[in-house]
């Protein structure tokens, strides 16, 4: 009987583990990749659809449902999709999906505008059900760049998306090696290994990816084995998870831009000198050695170091409190004035806000934070009601279009540009911008923006970060995407 037992328990220690549980730091607000592009959402969006195009480990476009592509003009390319490819529902993949989803993106994507806004809608043509023409209204060196995109570019079944109707952020149908299975607000989403997937097979069957908000809740989760990988680990975490020899610690620079923006609509932030004025209240380098602790350092415009077209010889609005006093002065405001700061309840971005009001009450800036959850906080925004808030901005495609067009060209007020941003000299860069082939003249533009952002401090640039993530000794496989949108379907577990 003993004997019996010892064998029953050794049999189920050898049992192959098929669960994977990942602690994210947000849930998801929709998986419609036409609705939000929040990076709660993306993180699940990620396992779940694919693109025509993707990029590789080296930043390089490469074929995805589309297996190969030709140019046919300055702005037409036309598509070859791979045959065969099964949606989650069983339906067969063809260019007629394809057709759908990228008018549907142009229709209702009002946070994705910048991504498909140039796609002209009267150049989708289907050919056959495996060949579709398209193309952009005028020149647009990004456009294939923003096929890969993780919203954008995803593409969805038509017959999904209409039987859904407006339960469909619930309901996603892809084409990717995880699909969906359920989603327990607030708590977690659950996928399950796709059979009949075209490409390589994940080797874990089941993929659970759970909303830990508090970020040391996460750590002990992974400690604990709640959890087998953790993302966003905290910088007062680090040390702890490095030391432990049950767990994994990767860092990889990233693509992102930690910020504090301004509603450039709304006075007093609609002066330059105010916002010229608050960045240079704010000292930056003590706030990251504060916050952050030595991961990632300070940021210094709107394009991260990682990204092509970086501008190495920027010149920033210094540190200089004495000078802040005498631009508010300047612009109307010898004794300061009253204004709120908004942000979500990740504790690094309340850290920044409580750091700011100290640092702005020198200047004059008495500064109200306020708090939200994530989901609330991102409706909020999307009033354009704010005065300062806190924000990050994430470059996950391979140009540097995506860095700035979607953020602060004024024909995405009504969409992704939260700063309510808008000057003539900048659209008209980024318009130049997207038109010019890459090159030394592309590089010039991309450059000189950067330094008119700079000067007119439309957000706080105030840090550049990395991606640190947290894993079980036993897993392998995990890569670390430089934008935060991790794949699962390399992952699996060591025996």
């Amino acid at each position: 009987m003993c004997f019996a037992l010892v064998l029953g328990m050794s049999s189920g220690a050898l049992a192959a583990k098929d669960t994977l549980v990942v602690a994210n730091m947000y849930d998801a607000k929709s998986l419609d990749p036409h609705v939000t592009p929040d990076v709660g959402s993306a993180h699940i969006m990620v396992q779940i659809y694919e693109t025509l195009l993707k990029t590789d480990d080296k930043g390089e476009i490469v074929p995805s449902l589309a297996e190969s592509y030709e140019k046919i003009d300055d702005c037409t390319y036309r598509f070859h999709l791979r045959e065969g490819v099964k949606f989650h529902n069983g339906e067969e993949l063809k260019a007629s999906d394809v057709a759908f989803t990228f008018h549907r993106a142009i229709e209702i994507g009002k946070t994705i505008g910048f991504i498909v806004g140039n796609i002209d809608p009267a150049s989708i043509k289907v050919e056959d059900d495996y060949t579709i023409v398209m193309g952009t209204k005028t020149p647009d060196t990004s456009f294939l760049a923003c096929l890969t995109h993780f919203g954008g570019g995803c593409i969805l079944n038509e017959k999904a998306v209409n039987e859904a109707g407006d339960d469909y952020g619930t309901h996603p149908v892809g084409t990717g090696p995880y699909k969906f299975v359920d989603w327990q607000k607030g708590d977690r989403i659950t996928l399950t290994r796709f059979d009949e997937y075209w490409g390589t097979k994940p080797a874990i069957k089941d993929v659970v990816v759970r909303a830990i908000t508090e970020q040391t809740n996460r750590t002990i989760e992974l400690e604990s084995g709640g959890v087998d990988i953790a993302y966003a680990i905290p910088p007062l975490d680090i040390r702890r998870i490095e030391e432990n020899s049950k767990l994994k610690l990767i860092r990889v620079p990233d693509v992102s831009v930690q910020y504090m923006g301004f509603n450039c609509s709304k006075k007093p932030f609609s002066d330059v000198r105010v916002r010229q004025a608050i960045t240079m209240a704010l000292d930056l380098e003590k706030l990251n050695k504060a916050v952050y602790r030595g991961i990632g350092g300070p940021a210094y415009g709107p394009i991260p170091p990682r990204l092509r077209y970086f501008n190495t010889n920027l010149s920033i609005l210094k540190y200089d409190p004495e000078r802040a006093k005498e631009l508010l002065a300047e612009a109307g405001y010898p004794e300061g004035f009253k204004a709120s700061i908004w942000t979500n309840d990740r504790k690094e971005r309340i850290d920044i806000a409580t750091i700011a009001q100290s640092m702005l009450a020198k200047v004059g800036i008495t500064v109200d934070i306020q708090v939200m959850e994530w989901g609330a906080y991102l409706d909020k925004l999307s009033e354009k009601q704010h005065d300062m808030y806190l924000m990050g901005w994430s470059t996950p495609i391979p140009d540097p279009d995506y860095a700035v067009y979607g953020i602060f060209h004024s024909s995405q007020i009504k969409g992704m540009n939260k700063s309510v941003y808008s000057n003539p000299k900048a659209d008209e860069l980024m318009d130049r911008g997207r038109t010019l082939p890459d090159g030394d003249e592309r590089r010039a533009i991309y450059e000189e923006l950067q330094t008119l952002l700079v000067q007119e401090a439309p957000w706080v640039f105030v840090h550049n970060g990395e991606e640190v993530v947290g894993t079980s000794k036993n897993v392998k496989g995990f890569v670390a995407d430089p934008a935060g949108y991790h794949k699962l379907y390399t992952v699996s577990f060591e025996e």
